[in-house]
């Protein structure tokens, strides 16, 4: 028993009448009534009396009849709601972000959206600048938070944000743990872990010039790719690292966070937004309209 059977059985139930039923489903009156048999032979039961004159619903024919009806309308409702795209209206709004923006911007700034839109299904995935930039122009994501290269794709729009501060982050016995405010004379030094240039170049440069500006040369413990193994070296007590601010909300009893004096050449550490050019999405204009806005409040903590 398929679809198309019962179609035309639900025909000829309401025409009783060959012809007339195979005109409204534009087939063959020869078509229609074999499809009619089909149905019978696989049920295994008489749904029609024929004659030459007339034609009639056996008492199996009246019960098939009603419950294939409302089958066949359940299955037109849902055909017809599928074409016409009345679908699920949630919308997805799909973010990248560097580690730092994902820790502090984004979550601020959608403290302020998902109020306004409740429907919204947001998508957050956290990855470095090198791996969201391609998802960005391939449509994966519809806008990241990351350090702007010195070379960028002209298909994609870009707005700065801000500059994120930078901190020193300790072991937490270590003899600096203490002090109010660091620079670079308390930890000169010191063995540090340093940013795989590779995949974070800003991170991995600011450092370096914060050394090079005093005319020194950094003792490298390690380099380390990501925050989560930085911190960790760093709380192993293998060395300090001058880390984004918004680390300092991953709290740990074993690391202590310093604030970082900087000497007033160095910039922090530049944060940008950027989506494709062309994208009119409401929810993604929305995100930027409120980011400009709220540009204060999102990055006074930053």
């Amino acid at each position: 028993m398929d679809i198309n059977q019962l179609r035309c059985f639900i025909a000829v139930g309401k025409e009783l009448h060959f012809g007339r039923a195979a005109q409204k489903l534009e087939m063959m009156p020869a078509s229609l009534s074999r499809f009619i048999r089909l149905l019978e032979d696989d049920l295994g039961v008489r749904l029609l009396n024929r004659s030459t004159r007339n034609v009639s619903l056996t008492l199996e024919g009246i019960k098939f009849f009603e419950e294939a009806s409302r089958l066949m309308e359940q299955f037109d409702a849902l055909e017809l709601r599928f074409k016409n795209g009345i679908k699920d209206k949630r919308k997805t709004l799909r973010i990248g972000a560097i580690d730092s923006a994902a820790q502090g911007i984004v979550p601020a700034l959608l403290n302020l959206f998902v109020p306004l839109h409740p429907e919204t299904d947001i998508h957050i995935i956290e990855e470095k600048t090198v791996n969201l930039i391609p998802k960005l122009k391939s449509g994966w994501l519809d806008i990241i938070f990351f350090r702007k290269p010195h070379v960028m794709d002209d298909a994609l729009a870009t707005r700065f944000i801000t500059r994120e501060k930078s901190i020193l982050a300790v072991p937490a016995n270590h003899r600096l743990s203490g002090i109010k405010e660091a620079s670079i004379t308390d930890f000169q030094s010191e063995p540090i872990i340093i940013p795989d240039r590779r995949t974070r170049p800003h991170s991995h440069d600011l450092t370096m010039s914060l050394f090079k500006s005093a005319g020194l040369r950094p003792h490298v413990a390690q380099y380390a790719e990501e925050k989560q193994t930085i911190l960790s070296l760093v709380a192993a007590g293998l060395g300090v690292a001058v880390v984004p601010a918004s680390y300092r909300l991953m709290k740990s009893d074993r690391i202590h966070f310093i604030p970082l004096r900087f000497p007033d050449q160095l910039a922090g550490l530049q944060l940008s937004v950027a989506w494709r050019k062309g994208n009119e999405d409401e929810y993604l204009r929305e995100l930027l309209r409120l980011m400009n806005e709220h540009k204060a409040e999102l990055t006074d903590s930053l």
